[in-house]
């Protein structure tokens, strides 16, 4: 880092916001210190290794590893929030927001910079609202030695205010979809509603809940003061239908760079695979099966690489359906996340209701759980040489039951393996070979034959 490059900590690089923050602020010359709890999870991203990147090992609560992460940074972004941990979230966010504001006051920092959201004064607020205003009081009062004219909230919005049911139709409009049906249904309670959206929706019930309490407010822009600081564009602020469509066309064209699903579930597990062949973590059950597949390894991998998503899984799809809704009644992510790219994967990636651990090129793809089970689960997608020179495809399924009720739904589900693992080890297989003979992508039906 030269001396004249500012250092700015970014929090939350795991997430939608913090992962695509840390390459605009390459551009403009900071030198940037990504602070993240598991920094393993940052090993794929395209800025990783560039020149004025700095990984730390820290938690935004914790004070000893701020204290070293603060060391001369000048900015701070504040881009974490506590929503969906559970009804306390809003105290969480408190003590994150002080222990955060504590810190940056004992390191020298000239600034905090905070994403909130958009609020009405004078009204009494959902909790969820609350407790981002409350994030940004905490926050502002450590930066007490700034000017009071820029030592403040902003509020940042768009050029138009519409309802939940205008955008509804207009982004239907943009996508060339068919105009929404919208029937009001006054007996809903936001506790209803919030388990309505966890289920057709990929946002879970603790988000889904917060969120829809929020919907009662009107959150619109008071000022744009903003503007004396940051210009406008010199083309004016994007209205809603383009904004719509410059972000359908990244979709399109494979631009994403982070999903909304990007930021880790709260509360997932985040211990270690256990190790082979002994583990001293307590019981681990496996499920491993191998098979010889008559294709290169080329070809199984680029089968192995694109599971998941609109490619499915496979295997049995009835199976996979049920159990992705029932995880969603139980609050889980179920399979509606989907996946960022549709064949590359890379570690930290969402994927349905796992989340990528491990990915070896050619060889190994790890995928955690993140669905709700009563231990940890982990799958393993391992493609291999066979001593022959043969292609080997080796899948592992583990599980590390918690309590009596884990060792009885391993028992529960382990006679539908068979159809499930089983089915995937097959078509995996016929998939790869297909693609083999043809030369083209992989491609599955849902009829579990390969194409």
């Amino acid at each position: 880092m030269s001396s004249e490059q500012r250092l700015v900590l970014v929090t939350g690089v795991t997430g939608y916001i913090g992962g695509r923050l840390v390459p605009e602020l390459l551009k403009a010359g900071y030198a940037v210190r990504a602070l993240a709890r598991h920094p393993e999870r940052l090993r794929d991203q395209p800025w990783r290794d560039e020149p004025g990147v700095e990984v730390v090992k820290g938690d935004a609560s914790d004070a000893q590893s701020l204290a070293a992460a603060m060391d001369g940074v000048d900015i701070a972004y504040y881009l974490i929030h506590a929503l969906g941990t559970g009804r306390d979230f809003a105290a969480r966010d408190r003590d994150t927001a002080r222990t955060f504001g504590q810190a940056a006051r004992v390191a020298g920092v000239s600034r905090i910079v905070y994403l909130g959201g958009l609020y009405p004064k004078g009204e009494r607020l959902s909790d969820h609202l609350a407790s981002r205003k409350e994030v940004g009081d905490i926050l502002l009062a450590s930066s007490a030695g700034m000017p009071a004219e820029v030592s403040r909230a902003f509020d940042i919005g768009g050029p138009e205010v519409l309802t939940y049911r205008d955008m509804m139709q207009r982004y239907a409009a943009v996508a060339g979809l068919a105009p929404r049906r919208i029937i009001p249904t006054p007996l809903l309670t936001p506790s209803l509603s919030s388990h309505w959206v966890g289920l057709v929706t990929p946002v879970p019930n603790s988000i889904a809940r917060p969120l829809v309490d929020s919907l009662v407010h009107d959150v619109v822009c008071q000022e744009h003061d903003i503007a004396e600081y940051v210009p406008d564009p010199e083309t004016g602020l994007a209205g809603f239908e383009r904004a719509v469509e410059l972000a359908l066309t990244k979709i399109q064209n494979l631009e994403v760079a982070t999903r909304w699903s990007s930021a880790a579930t709260i509360g997932a597990p985040s211990d270690p695979l256990p190790s082979d062949p002994d583990w001293a973590g307590g019981s681990l059950y496996t499920d491993d099966r191998s098979s010889v597949v008559q294709a290169s390894r080329e070809a199984l991998w680029s089968v192995i690489e694109g599971v998941g998503g609109d490619n499915g899984w496979y295997s049995w799809r009835l199976g996979w359906v049920a159990r992705g809704l029932m995880d969603r009644i139980f609050g889980g992510p179920g399979l509606r996340r989907g996946r960022r790219h549709p064949q590359d994967l890379a570690v930290g990636d969402a994927l349905d209701w796992w989340r990528v651990e491990e990915i070896e090129d050619l060889h190994l793809l790890r995928l955690r759980a993140e669905m709700r089970l009563p231990g940890l689960a982990w799958l393993e997608l391992i493609a291999e040489e066979g001593p022959s020179g043969e292609t080997v495809f080796r899948q592992r399924a583990l599980f590390h039951p918690k309590g009596l009720v884990g060792h009885a739904y391993w028992a529960a589900v382990y006679p539908f393996h068979g159809i499930v693992f089983g089915g995937m080890q097959r078509n995996i297989a016929k998939a790869a070979e297909a693609a083999q003979r043809s030369g083209g992508p992989a491609r599955w039906r849902p009829s579990g034959k390969a194409s």
